[in-house]
Parts: C-alpha cells; structure tokens; sequence
C-alpha cells in the first residue's frame, strides 16, 4: 500500500510541475479547464500522499489548494461564456489600453 500512495504522491507532483510548466510557457491559461483540472488533480494526489505519511502541514495546503481548485472549476462551470474575459493572444497579450 506504501508504494502505491508514494506513486499517487509522485504523479501529484509531476503533475503540479506540469501544470505550472504549461502556464508558464503560456501553452495553457491560468482560468482554462485544463490547467485546473491538472492543478486539482496533482493537488489531491499530493493530499492522499501528505496524510498517509503523518504530514499534517503539507497534507493541510494541498487540501486548501484542493479547494481553491474547485472553487476555480465552479466559477468557470457557472460563468456565463459572454461573460468571461477573453484576451486576442492569450492571457498576457500586449494591449495598448495598459500602457
């Protein structure tokens, strides 16, 4: 059972590392689907990990940060799709209004 929580502990990290690396090389937006869902998924991974091993403060942040995923998928399932603020070329894109 040890090794399978570690294996759920490393596919929580890898994905969390993933996620970040996809945002950060703007492959994928901070408010897409996608990203969060990646996010949630490595978070709990990490959680199911962290308490299984006793370690109660990491198994606490990934929880919140479970919940602020969920939060996250919430408002994207209920906003309403006129609603959202789309950018032309991704979330970071040069425009002129910000200047």
């Amino acid at each position: 059972m040890s090794v399978l929580i570690d294996v759920v502990g490393l596919l929580g990290a890898g994905a969390l590392l993933y996620a970040y690396a996809m945002l950060s090389m703007r492959k994928l937006t901070g408010d897409s689907l996608a990203y969060q869902l990646i996010n949630l998924g490595g978070a709990i991974g990490l959680m199911i990990n962290s308490a299984f091993h006793f370690a109660w403060p990491s198994a606490v942040l990934n929880l919140v940060w479970s919940g602020i995923g969920i939060l996250t998928l919430w408002r994207l399932a209920t906003t309403r799709p006129w609603k959202r603020r789309h950018l032309p070329d991704g979330p970071l894109a040069d425009d002129s209004s910000w200047h």
